[in-house]
């Protein structure tokens, strides 16, 4: 059960950085940012472009948030269900 509640929060917490690098401007081109941006992206599902907004930063916030809620709220689930 710890096991995939902790799962869940790594998936979280990708999402998380992801969205901090971004809202931070981060270099687009290092390696670092490449390679969390590389991760974030495929966890994020289905959620980015789901609530289409003018605003890049709350575009953001709405696409990984959501996604890093999903995981933690899914995974929860799954511990519950399995325990």
């Amino acid at each position: 059960m710890r096991v995939i509640t902790a799962i869940g929060a790594i998936f979280a917490g990708i999402e998380v950085l992801y969205m901090i690098m971004v809202l931070a401007g981060a270099n687009a081109g290092n390696a670092f940012f490449v390679f969390i941006k590389s991760l974030a992206v495929p966890l994020a599902l289905f959620f980015p472009g789901l609530f289409p907004v003018d605003n890049p930063s709350l575009a953001v916030i709405l696409d990984f948030g959501l996604a890093a809620v999903f995981w933690l709220v899914i995974t929860g689930i799954i511990a519950r269900f399995a325990g």
